[in-house]
Formats: structure tokens, C-alpha cells, sequence
């Protein structure tokens, strides 16, 4: 039999810090009750990340006390731990540097609650402080302005958590690209692509190499076309999977060849509304085939490509009102059916009242 000291055996200890079994139960038996109080979704948090409740030293009252300082509200302290867990792991002193140091990048305290409401993994994934500040402060030598490491932070938080050699390696593989295409600025192309797609970094820079190769040789682009693609409507896509993208244009293609479109509309088509490479087979088709069996033609579509941003039902139940109110769509503007739905609305009254 193991023989304890007196001393080990009468030394007061916190529960959460008594190794054996029954301290465990104990001690998760505490931290439930905690987070029921505090209205967490206890079945939730379990789901997302059950190791959370297995480990010591958690720091739910830290962390709920250091969120209140900040203007969060019980109910959103409580959506946050439900929803990421991990949460409570934090030390006090961690959350404060790390909230620090977002603050040298969010203007107020308030914008990094709406996003933490939002994504509560974006702040609390790492507790990697030390990567963090590096991160920010390369990004910022790069020439990024607050604007652009705001929407990264915002849109694509990963990129916070990269590794400083990742995020290096990616923007000195942009830089090279934008040199290859003849463009002197190199600083203002990583800004303008990286405010354009801030997923970029999260990305290999063999994905985006193949996707740049991919937009050159399928449009036959020179250097300053290519540029104001990938520069602009076209940045999007250089984090898509290869065969994705490739796969889709094929679909594209064929489907407008078999509707009697050129190999020259199908180019103009997809270079004056590029997110349609974003569109998979069937989503694509789909929506071809509605409008044209509302009588709308291929070259009202080619010409009006922002139609496709609207969901299928949605270009159902707009049709439908429009011919109800008398719309000719076979000869009229059909822009409409992509509007927002105030806009539509507000047309479609005065469609119905003349």
C-alpha cells in the first residue's frame, strides 16, 4: 500500500489541481456547474471540444470577469464558451496581451468583441503571443496599412497564427510574381491582392502559382492583363483548388458552346465576372437552365452575368412576381433579378401599381 505524509495528506489544495480521479470528477463537476450559471450550452461546448473538460487549471471566472471589462455582455460571454470551449484554457495574463496587441490593429474594443461574437476561435485558437507580434509587425514592414491587417483579421484570422517564415515566404513569392510581370511596385501589388483576397496567406504558394498559370494560359493574358486580373476581380480566385477551378470553367465552357456561345463570349464572359468560376457543375447549369426556360437568352446572361450571384429560388420567385406584373424579361433589363431585395421590392411596387 502507498504510504502519504501527514503533510500530503492535510495540505489544502484547489480541487482543480488534485491529480487523482475523484479530484478530476470533482473538479469537472465544479466547472459545469460554473458554466451552466453563466448560461453556457454545457451539450455544446462538450460536442465542439470535449478534452476541454477533461484538463486542470481552466479559467472560466478569469475569463468571464476579463470579457465584462471589455463591454461584453453575459450572453455573449456565455454564446463564445459554448461555441469555443478552449476559451476558458486562457490565463488572464495571456488574454490581456493578446487583446493588446489586437488593439494595434482594431481601433476600439467594441470591434474586437464583434468579432470575437463572430468567430470566437480567431482570438482564442492560439495562445502563441510571441508569433502573434511578430506577425503584425512584418505585415505592417511589408507596407500593409491598419485598413488591410483589420479585414485579415477580420475575413482570414489564420493568417495571425501562421508561422512568421509561412507568411514571409508567401509575400516574397508575391513580390517575385509581381516583378516577373513587369509591375515596379511590388509593395502596392501585395497590398491590393492581399486586401482583394485576404485568404492569400492562409494558402500554399504552389496553389497560387498554378492558379496564376492556370488564368494566363486559359485567357491567353500578357504580363498587364494578368496583372489587373489578379489585382483585382480575379484575386478571389488564386486560393481555389486547381482542379476545382479547372473543372468549373471546363463545365462552363461547354455548357455556353452548347448553347451557341463563341470561344470568345465564354472569355469575356468569365474575365468580366470571374466569381462564376466559383460556381460547381450542377449549381452553374441549374441556374442556366431556369433562365432559359423563362425564355431568357444566352446573350442576355452573358451580358448580365451578376444574375448568377442570386440563388436559384430566389431567380424563381423573381421571375414568377415580374411576370405577373406584366415584365417582359425576354426584352427588358433583367439586372433586377440580382438586385438587393429593398431594391427589387421597391421596383417590383411600382410594377404593379402602373
Amino acid at each position: 500500500m502507498i504510504q502519504f505524509s501527514a503533510d500530503i495528506l492535510f495540505k489544502s489544495v484547489p480541487c482543480r489541481l488534485f491529480g487523482v480521479k475523484c479530484g478530476n470528477e470533482h473538479s469537472e463537476n465544479a466547472l459545469l456547474k460554473n458554466l451552466l450559471t453563466m448560461g453556457v450550452d454545457v451539450d455544446m461546448a462538450k460536442k465542439r471540444q470535449p478534452g476541454v473538460f477533461n484538463r486542470t487549471g481552466v479559467n472560466e471566472q478569469d475569463l468571464k470577469m476579463f470579457l465584462l471589462s471589455k463591454g461584453a455582455s453575459k450572453e455573449v460571454i456565455a454564446s463564445i464558451i459554448s461555441r469555443y470551449p478552449r476559451a476558458i484554457t486562457r490565463t488572464p495574463e495571456n488574454l490581456s496581451k493578446r487583446w493588446d496587441l489586437w488593439r494595434r490593429i482594431m481601433a476600439s474594443d467594441l470591434e474586437i468583441l464583434n468579432i470575437l461574437e463572430c468567430s470566437p476561435e480567431s482570438f482564442f485558437r492560439s495562445n502563441n503571443n510571441l508569433n502573434l507580434e511578430n506577425n503584425i509587425k512584418f505585415l505592417y514592414s511589408v507596407g500593409l496599412t491598419r485598413k488591410c491587417l483589420c479585414r485579415l483579421l477580420t475575413n482570414a484570422p489564420r493568417t495571425f497564427s501562421n508561422s512568421l517564415h509561412l507568411n514571409k515566404q508567401m509575400v516574397e513569392f508575391l513580390q517575385e510574381v509581381c516583378l516577373s510581370l513587369g509591375h515596379s511596385d511590388p509593395i502596392d501589388f501585395v497590398r491590393k491582392i492581399i486586401f482583394k483576397n485576404p485568404f492569400i496567406l492562409i494558402q500554399s504558394t504552389k496553389r497560387i502559382k498554378a492558379n496564376i498559370k492556370f488564368l494566363q494560359s486559359t485567357f491567353n493574358l500578357n504580363n498587364e492583363e494578368l496583372l489587373v486580373l489578379i489585382c483585382g476581380p480575379g484575386a478571389e480566385i488564386l486560393d481555389l483548388s486547381n482542379d476545382y477551378a479547372k473543372r468549373n470553367y471546363t463545365n462552363i465552357k461547354e455548357k455556353l458552346f452548347s448553347l451557341g456561345c463563341t470561344e470568345e463570349e465564354v472569355r469575356k464572359f468569365v474575365l468580366s465576372y470571374p466569381d462564376v468560376i466559383f460556381l460547381g457543375e450542377k449549381k452553374f447549369n441549374e441556374k442556366i437552365d431556369c433562365l432559359i426556360e423563362e425564355k431568357i437568352s444566352i446573350l442576355q446572361i452573358i451580358e448580365t452575368p451578376r444574375i448568377l450571384d442570386s440563388s436559384i429560388s430566389t431567380l424563381k420567385s423573381r421571375i414568377k412576381e415580374l411576370v405577373n406584373a406584366g415584365y417582359n424579361l425576354s426584352t427588358s433589363n433583367i439586372t433586377l433579378l440580382s438586385w438587393s431585395q429593398k431594391r427589387y421590392k421597391a421596383k417590383l411596387e411600382k410594377l404593379n401599381i402602373g
